[in-house]
């Protein structure tokens, strides 16, 4: 646990004071393993499986493959000519993959 040397020290007499059940009820309190969630927003951001997104559209701009890019053959992804590490055409594998 870090420890802010700039705050003010207690002296002896404010140690004493405090008792055992505040010591007690402090530590519980920190050690609980409790997270404040805003149900109504967790709700809101929830898809069930099987929701009607019928009237849903894409905001996605969708680039055809370039000259310069291939599709490897075990991933799917559209990698960089760069990334070619083996094959051609249909049986392309990216350098992920090898």
């Amino acid at each position: 646990m870090a420890t802010d040397y700039d705050t003010p020290r207690k002296t002896d007499e404010e140690l004493h004071e405090e008792s055992l059940e505040e010591l007690k009820a402090r530590r519980a309190d920190a050690q609980s393993g409790q997270v404040d969630i805003d149900e109504e927003e967790a709700a809101e951001n929830l898809e069930l499986p099987g929701a009607d997104l019928s009237g849903e559209e894409l905001t996605v701009r969708v680039v055809p493959k370039q000259e310069d890019e291939f599709t490897c053959s075990r991933c799917f992804l559209v990698h960089h000519i760069t990334q070619l590490a083996k094959g051609t055409g249909a049986k392309a594998v990216c350098k992920d993959c090898d």
